[in-house]
């Protein structure tokens, strides 16, 4: 008997010690261009598929927790690889440890993710050209956006995520 599922997105650290493979789609995925993105992973942007914890499956050493903080006032928990540093996904606040948003750069085929809002547009840098038809947000959006930007489907996972 063969499985015919398709083998779903893998991806890890720069050494291979932490590998993780994505047991669902995304939720959305944010190409976010505040400024603390921009410090901490030294680009224009940061590039993450939001998805559920439970949805992370880990395949190799599990990654270490270093808090940092945000923004919002609220912080977040980078997950890292203990040996080479590279972070592979990240914690917020709004759902805390039941979301992980997967750093897409650290997907082994990162093609297979695309943006599906950009924001923190207010702090993108001039010479960086946005042209893949996402909707695009000053700062972040609202609830209300919700819907439309992640669909049905992708609204009421956000909405469990929110509530665990």
């Amino acid at each position: 008997m063969t499985d015919t599922q398709p083998e779903r997105p893998q991806g890890g650290c720069a050494c291979g010690k932490v590998r993780y493979r994505l047991l669902a789609d995304p939720v959305v995925v944010h190409c976010c261009h505040c400024r603390s993105c921009q410090r901490e992973t030294g680009s224009a942007f940061a590039l993450n598929a939001l998805i559920e914890t439970v949805h992370v499956e880990l395949l190799g050493e599990a990654p270490e927790r270093i808090d940092t903080p945000s923004d919002s006032g609220k912080g977040q928990a980078i997950m890292r690889c203990p040996t080479c540093k590279v972070a592979v996904w990240s914690h917020y606040g709004a759902a805390g440890e039941a979301a992980s948003f997967v750093r897409a750069g650290t997907l082994d085929a990162p093609s297979a993710v695309r943006p599906g809002v950009h924001i923190y547009m207010q702090s993108k840098l001039p010479w960086v050209t946005v042209t893949d038809g996402a909707e695009q947000f000053e700062q972040f959006y609202s609830g209300k956006d919700v819907v439309r930007l992640y669909g049905e489907e992708g609204a009421a996972r956000w909405k469990a995520l929110r509530s665990a």
